[in-house]
């Protein structure tokens, strides 16, 4: 990489990316103004010949018909979480069949997908784009060994990225939940159900080739909730099974009891209390943390009392949120992903609960981006700095150990954003100088709660004085590292080779936010 430059945010950021191409600096969360070109949705043609069936004897049979080639670029959902079986299946068939140098682009990896180092090291794998990279991936390309290109995206970024022809899928390989013989897809029934398939829509819509995998190929039609139409899909290749549905859709998670976990929770809603972002019609998302459920615990009961319906909830959907839906406290629920089996139940059965893709839900040039209508989002962060910038990406020692997620999409989006973790994680502040590596910008996070006091952007002066009025505890950033650091001591910066760039981080508008140096032995 050469032509380093100083983004606006004084991160070094390369201008060019070898086997990649070339890239702008972060100039400002909102700077740049639309998207550089718009690739079209490619036509999936076929013959005028009737025909009932697009099932393909075999995986290695679509693969040769799909018109793979080495160097291409290849893609998959990642809905099925830790219970995914369709990435090292196709996988395994791509080595075995030969292709060298694929871009493996996926909307992001599982935490168990410890067979993509492998495929790199074997020459499978040539480029790749995701939004996390976790696990003995992170550290092979942390170490520098991976030796290849690797763009970390958001989702709505990833989306645009689709859009615009940055990210030009070939062949998209997308795991089926439910599947007819025409390709009409489901992401809500079956042995494999996972609910809303929002990021495989966005590769469904876009790629010149898309195989449905399924374990489920049932009569024609499939019904009437419909992820995917058949006219985006070219192909299906019916398995066994796609995985393991114990690690695909869990029961609903269970707030917290940790004391930390708790205060943090109660001062978040305190704060979006004084803010009055609570209010008839309200839209609102949040993670699945524990900090977060014990929000929406303290949300819920607050509506009720006072009779308060949201307009909409927003992005990866728990089942908590779901529950929201049905006792009437949302209108509507606008699912990209959801996290465990009461939510995929109720993407099935609830109208009101809307499957979207991740362009729709995220994608900053999208003219209808839900993410931009957001009263309030509930995030959760790695580590902090001064400045309010926030690593959702890399550890304490600077190796890649997460996911950018939504993210900084929800951030900008949200009229009020705040961010939740513990002032100290394993003895070391969390509250830094400066992170190792940033994702999101501070310029568009309003408020960090941790268990010892508010944090308020003094970008945000009326948050502030709602704050003091409801007499919450304030605390200066700067003060509040100094406290901890007197307790935990001060950490040692990660020790990386800043002239050795392994990853570089992209903007949802597509600009540079950062890079990811490669960690020293």
């Amino acid at each position: 990489m050469t032509d380093f430059v100083i983004n606006s945010i004084g991160r070094r950021v390369p201008l060019n990316v070898p086997g990649v191409g070339s890239f702008e600096p972060y100039a400002g969360a909102f700077q740049k103004a639309g998207p550089s070109r718009a690739a079209g949705a490619p036509v999936h043609p076929r013959s005028p010949q009737r025909t009932k069936s697009k099932v393909a004897e075999s995986l290695e049979q679509a693969i040769k018909r799909s018109g793979l080639e080495d160097g291409m670029t290849i893609s998959f959902h990642h809905h099925l979480r830790n219970g995914d079986a369709v990435i090292p299946m196709v996988l395994e068939a791509l080595q075995a069949m030969g292709f060298r140098g694929l871009t493996f682009a996926p909307s992001s990896i599982p935490d168990a997908h410890d067979c993509v180092a492998d495929y790199i090291m074997r020459g499978l794998i040539g480029r790749l784009y995701t939004s996390g990279v976790r696990g003995k991936l992170g550290t092979l390309v942390s170490s520098g060994e991976a030796g290849i290109p690797v763009v970390i995206r958001s989702h709505g970024g990833r989306a645009r990225a689709i859009e615009e022809g940055q990210i030009a899928i070939d062949v998209a390989f997308l795991a089926a939940p439910a599947c007819d013989a025409m390709g009409n897809v489901s992401g809500s029934s079956g042995p494999s159900a996972c609910g809303s398939l929002g990021y495989a829509m966005t590769d469904a819509m876009f790629a010149k080739h898309v195989i449905a995998i399924t374990d489920n190929l049932v009569d024609y039609p499939v019904g009437r909730n419909i992820s995917i139409p058949q006219h985006k899909v070219d192909q299906i290749v019916a398995v066994p099974s796609l995985g393991n549905p114990k690690k695909i859709a869990t029961g609903a998670a269970r707030i917290t009891r940790n004391p930390v976990d708790l205060k943090i929770a109660k001062d978040t809603f305190r704060l979006m209390k004084a803010s009055g972002a609570i209010a008839p019609g309200f839209s609102f998302q949040m993670g699945v943390g524990g900090a977060s459920l014990a929000v929406s615990a303290y949300l819920e009961e607050y509506m009720k009392g006072k009779g308060i319906v949201g307009s909409f909830g927003l992005g990866g959907i728990s089942g908590h949120m779901s529950r929201m839906l049905e006792q009437g406290l949302f209108k509507s629920l606008f699912d990209v992903q959801s996290f465990d089996s009461a939510v995929t139940d109720s993407v099935r059965n609830n109208p009101n609960h809307v499957e979207i893709d991740s362009s729709w839900y995220a994608n900053p040039f999208n003219a209808g981006c839900l993410a931009h209508s957001l009263d309030c989002v509930i995030l959760a962060a790695l580590d902090v700095d001064v400045n309010f910038n926030v690593n959702v990406l890399t550890g304490n020692d600077g190796a890649l150990r997460g996911a950018s997620g939504g993210h900084c999409d929800a951030a900008a989006g949200a009229a009020l954003s705040i961010v939740v973790l513990p002032s100290f994680r394993g003895g070391v502040c969390s509250i830094k100088d400066s992170v190792s590596n940033v994702t999101t910008p501070g310029e568009t996070v309003d408020a960090i709660v941790t268990e010892r006091g508010i944090l308020i952007n003094p970008l945000r002066k009326d948050l502030i004085e709602r704050a003091i009025s409801a007499k919450l505890p304030i605390v200066d950033i700067n003060e509040l590292k100094d406290k901890v650091e007197r307790l935990t001591g001060k950490p040692e910066p990660p020790d990386v080779d800043e002239g050795d760039v392994v990853a570089v981080v992209e903007y949802r508008d597509g600009t540079l936010i950062d890079s990811v140096c490669r960690v020293k032995k």
